[in-house]
């Protein structure tokens, strides 16, 4: 019974979270005509949906915020996580002054609720003439995304064994090799845990990228939210399905490309070493 309730568990966890998945692909291989039919299984299927998604002559550009997305991300988790795990291997390697200080203002920074920064970010970058850059979006995703990175690669090099670096340093080996010979690739796990993360998180992100971007800067977020019609008073429900399909797939690649880097045990790779 024990291992009944594992399982069924585990079943119940993956349906909740892939029936919406699995629902927005049924609608987006159906024909629009059977947009709203309850069939839990896909009926009149057709890729007309995916064609509408990725044409421009009703003014949409999805292939352009696919590219937008996929550079704002890229560009905030390389600096998230570049400048995240410095800060995390000071903090958890060295004791100074105000050491807690710092640790909670991060914390604090990570609090803030993102509709409460949305106007003065754009007065900010208003006035910096920002509105429209990918810098407008990459900064601020950057400063919700470090908090989270931060803390997470923090859990993670608490748990190193710190005797493997003394160990390199009495070999001969500079703080700066022991680090990034012994430590990082240790470290890889969390690195690759933590990339994801803020790379989704950034992906995702909608409320600030709606107010701060223009239709050439878009993310595929708002891109999808401005999907148009064939008229003002049809909304394409169907396109926009398929969109979300389209959105979704490379990150369920991603996460099970890197499955084996998250799921790897930390001590065991330090052992291997």
């Amino acid at each position: 019974m024990r291992k009944f309730g594992h399982y069924a568990g585990i079943i119940f966890i993956m349906f909740w979270g892939l029936a919406p998945f699995y629902w927005m692909v049924v609608t987006a291989l159906r024909s629009q005509e059977f947009t709203f039919d309850t069939t839990p299984w896909p009926t009149h299927i057709t890729l007309d949906n995916f064609r509408d998604a990725l044409a421009t002559d009703k003014g949409n550009d999805f292939l352009g915020a696919l590219g937008n997305s996929l550079f704002i991300s890229l560009a905030t988790t390389a600096v998230a996580v570049l400048v995240g795990v410095f800060t995390a291997y000071a903090l958890s390697r060295y004791d100074f002054p105000g050491k807690g200080i710092v640790t909670g203002i991060i914390l604090a920074a990570s609090m803030f609720p993102a509709i409460a920064l949305v106007t003065p970010l754009f007065q900010l970058f208003g006035r910096l003439e920002w509105i429209g850059t990918y810098r407008a979006m990459i900064i601020p995703n950057i400063s919700f995304a470090l908090p989270l990175t931060v803390y997470t690669l923090l859990s993670f090099f608490r748990q190193l064994p710190w005797e493997l670096e003394e160990a390199a340093r009495v070999d001969g080996a500079s703080r700066a090799q022991a680090f990034r010979l012994i430590l990082l690739p240790l470290a890889a796990p969390a690195l690759f845990t933590t990339a994801i993360i803020a790379f989704i998180t950034t992906w995702n992100e909608f409320m600030l990228a709606k107010q701060l971007s223009t239709t050439g800067t878009e993310p595929v977020t708002v891109a999808i939210a401005r999907f148009s019609g064939p008229s003002a008073f049809e909304y394409p429900y169907a396109a926009t399905m398929a969109a979300g399909a389209l959105v979704t797939i490379p990150l369920i690649i991603m996460v099970l490309i890197f499955q084996h880097r998250i799921v790897a045990g930390l001590t065991a790779g330090g052992v291997k070493a």
